[in-house]
């Protein structure tokens, strides 16, 4: 693996300070990864949607170190929704370690983070992966200022998808967008395990403008988070198929996409879903984060796309809450029957109306 070119060479020493503002998606995997070696490589290739209004807002104030503050030490605060979050912290810590040989400007500087959330954290709606690559564009707006050189767009986005993938795997797709493929896969040209990279063929009309409505079952913590369940595979009697599974879908979904075979789409991304759920059910030690919402929900979708033709279908994260995928040309009547069945299963009635988005935006 060539991590060499995210090395910066020559960075000027700067006495001022910095603030960049970024808001960054959430995404949702289409086809899912669900294990992972060190450091953060994907067992399998993944697919996800960019999300527009599931997002974070981070700011970094970048103030540099005087001589007498430690210059091998990372010193940043964190604040969180306006509130200081010391249990973040050994995450935020763990992943600029992690980065310092890629960005050593962390060194230099003491770092004030604030962030702050469109949609409840740790509920299943990727939090990790627009919270750390929120981080990973700030650090990249920094790394520009003190750069020497130009400094492409492209290679911008790749090296915070890069960046972004170490604190959260999930993250390095969060960068870009509408659709953006993060592992090495043969039909994917300069896929990468490294990086997400945006989805490289003619998307077809029905799935341009995607919509997905986030059904709030649990906005509590997870029972389980996803590092822990990640690490469950490693051990898995079924993993080996697993992997297998996911690339051979990613294969069939990128056919899907070129084509518009919606039926196709339908019956591979809830099978998706529903094999991610199966590979927690059946681990050591095994556990559910399905709740009995989530299944009225989902049988509630099948009964409507029975009964009415619909393209309506669902996919879950690793957590309670249904994503409802719909095409725009449905979006009246499905967020009807949204309002009408679905949002009595959701807690105090709660369901975000999202659209496949672009990516990261500077503010």
């Amino acid at each position: 693996m060539n991590t060499q070119q995210f090395i910066p060479k020559i960075l000027q020493k700067s006495t001022d300070n910095f603030s960049f503002t970024w808001k960054t998606p959430s995404n949702i995997a289409l086809v899912k990864y669900w294990g992972k070696t060190d450091p953060q490589i994907p067992k399998n290739a993944s697919i996800s949607f960019t999300l527009s209004n599931s997002h974070t807002i981070t700011t970094i104030d970048f103030t540099p170190k005087n001589d007498s503050d430690s210059q091998e030490e990372i010193s940043f605060e964190l604040f969180f929704e306006g509130k200081k979050k010391e249990d973040f912290k050994p995450k935020i810590a763990k992943f600029f370690d992690r980065i310092k040989a890629y960005c050593p400007y962390v060194l230099t500087y003491n770092m004030v983070i604030s962030s702050e959330n469109s949609f409840p954290h740790s509920s299943g709606i990727a939090s990790s992966a627009s919270g750390m690559s929120a981080i990973a564009m700030c650090l990249m707006s920094l790394e520009k200022s003190l750069t020497e050189t130009e400094m492409k767009p492209d290679f911008i986005n790749q090296k915070a998808s890069f960046l972004a993938r170490l604190g959260s795997g999930s993250a390095s797709r969060s960068i870009e967008g509408p659709l953006v493929v993060w592992g090495t896969h043969p039909e994917i040209e300069e896929s990468s395990d490294l990086f997400g990279v945006p989805f490289p063929y003619q998307v077809h009309e029905v799935f341009q403008n995607y919509q997905d409505a986030i059904l709030l079952v649990d906005k509590g913590e997870k029972q389980v988070s996803s590092t822990v369940g990640h690490d469950l595979m490693h051990n898995h009697p079924f993993a080996d198929q697993r992997f297998h599974q996911a690339n051979e879908n990613l294969t069939k979904i990128s056919k899907i996409l070129q084509h518009g075979d919606i039926d196709s789409f339908i019956n591979l991304v809830e099978s998706e879903a529903l094999s991610l759920h199966a590979m927690m059910l059946t681990s050591n030690p095994y556990f559910i984060l399905m709740k009995p919402n989530t299944l009225e929900i989902i049988n509630a979708i099948w009964r409507y796309r029975n009964e009415t033709g619909s393209k309506i279908c669902f996919t879950l994260d690793a957590g309670a809450n249904v994503h409802a995928l719909y095409p725009q040309n449905e979006s009246e009547k499905v967020l009807q029957f949204i309002e009408d069945e679905l949002s009595s299963f959701c807690q105090k009635n709660q369901y975000i109306c999202d659209v496949v988005g672009l990516g990261a935006v500077k503010l």
